[in-house]
């Protein structure tokens, strides 16, 4: 089917769309704190590059990242339709992350980057509460 939309538009409805959470992979990270007895976390916690974590008193941002969104190959999916703009765009992410996470450990901040699949019922038993103290 073909955009309603022509280029111009499509980008500007697009741009207006904002991520508030990623649900389904903070709830799982959320139901690992609980089972493991991980304690001191904060969501929405105003900090530069907006954690989805933040442990205040041991200074570590956790950020949970979605596989396609943030270029973990993983799955290797690359859409076919506007390929260009897609490379770029997870090419700009990538190079965001890696800005964020150098400001905050320029900042005294400790930086835990997590992958999506990592959150996955068959993976989730790999990570470590230990990483959260």
């Amino acid at each position: 089917m073909a955009d309603v939309f022509d280029d111009e538009r499509r980008s500007f409805v697009m741009r207006r769309v904002k991520s508030k959470q990623n649900r389904s992979t903070e709830l799982k990270l959320i139901a690992f704190f609980k089972a493991n007895g991980v304690k001191g976390w904060r969501r929405n916690y105003k900090l530069f590059g907006k954690p989805d974590f933040v442990f205040p008193k041991s200074r570590l941002a956790v950020f949970v990242d979605g596989c396609f969104w943030h270029g973990h190959d993983c799955r290797n999916v690359t859409p076919k339709d506007n390929a260009d703009y897609w490379r770029e765009k997870i090419s700009r992410n990538k190079k965001r992350d890696g800005e964020v996470t150098a400001v905050l450990q320029s900042k005294g901040w400790r930086v835990l980057r997590i992958w999506e699949c990592a959150l996955s019922n068959k993976k989730i038993g790999a990570l470590n509460a230990s990483s959260f103290a």
